[in-house]
């Protein structure tokens, strides 16, 4: 018995320990220095490392469970998603940490995951989601959950395949050269024919959040819609984060740009939603999936006092 609790304690004590993130991304240098320094052989061994640091990064004010995720991109830089909630906005404006890596990744100009740790085992809504992502089924997934302490048993790398072994997905809507998720987007919108708003920016906010709004939605993976959309928003010191509408094959894990641009805040180091002090939509007019009334909810919910431009795009050919 002795000997057996001995080996315990050595075991224990030679497990590397956890690693702090320095952000919501890091270099490929910046990851492998933090692997050496950790003692583990490869990038890959240190993102469950990153786990617990990651879900202190979480915002889930309704169900206090926090989340964390960390995946490894083919350019070698790592990338850190969590879990968001809004306090009075309905539990399906809610971001998991899944999503919000793929987010994170795409923003960086990622263009493909090959392996992800997450502090919990994914939910059917993000084994989802991930199957926008070119190649889906064979991005390894660790759980750190797993980890079994009665016997010391590590958690185990497996295929996404393994998760969710019968997809449905882009395959099944889209002609195999469609840009998946994670590929460039250049979404043509036309000219701006409307504008509505509840006041003005001061400055040259107004003008530059309606640029990063743009920009967001010609880069939107919106091929099912056809409506590409994006969302950005302002704090008070005049910074500016903007995300374009990211959709499922399955429709409902689809994030909206409102969704993607708290993201963006998020992982920029912003403060709360409570915070947005002006905010911009773009998208198609007569769009069939609209984002207006959403995000109008939105910022009622969480950011009344912000100052908010809808801008709608027609082509000239309609």
């Amino acid at each position: 018995m002795g000997e057996e609790k001995m080996m315990t304690a050595n075991s224990e004590a030679a497990a590397p320990a956890a690693v702090e993130l320095p952000g919501f991304v890091m270099s490929a240098e910046e990851a492998e220095l933090a692997a050496a320094a950790a003692g583990v052989d490869t990038v890959e061994d240190l993102l469950p490392l990153l786990i617990p640091s990651a879900m202190r990064l979480a915002r889930p004010p309704i169900s206090r469970f926090p989340v964390g995720a960390v995946g490894l991109g083919e350019s070698g830089r790592v990338y850190v998603g969590v879990n968001l909630e809004f306090l009075g906005m309905p539990l399906s404006q809610s971001v998991h940490a899944e999503q919000f890596l793929i987010t994170n990744a795409a923003a960086a100009g990622e263009r493909a995951l090959r392996a992800i740790a997450v502090s919990h085992m994914p939910c059917g809504h993000c084994r989802q989601f991930l199957q926008e992502i070119r190649g889906a089924a064979g991005i390894r997934i660790l759980v750190t959950s797993d980890a079994d302490a009665a016997d010391g048993r590590a958690p185990e790398w497996r295929a996404l395949a393994s998760l969710l072994p019968r997809p449905f997905g882009p395959h099944d809507l889209l002609p195999k050269d469609a840009p998946l998720v994670l590929e460039p987007h250049d979404n043509p919108l036309g000219d701006p024919v409307d504008a509505v708003a509840n006041g003005f920016a001061a400055g040259d906010l107004e003008a530059r959040l309606k640029e990063a709004a743009e920009a967001a939605a010609r880069a939107a993976h919106a091929p099912y819609s056809g409506c590409p959309s994006g969302f950005a928003v302002a704090d008070g010191e005049g910074k500016v984060y903007a995300g374009g509408c990211l959709e499922s094959a399955a429709y409902n894990p689809t994030l909206g740009p409102v969704q993607t641009a708290i993201i963006a805040m998020v992982a920029a180091g912003g403060g709360p939603t409570g915070d947005v002090v002006a905010a911009a939509l773009v998208e198609k007019d007569g769009a069939v999936t609209a984002q207006e009334a959403t995000a109008r909810i939105f910022l009622a919910g969480v950011a009344p006092q912000a100052t908010f431009h809808v801008y709608k795009y027609r082509s000239s050919d309609v």
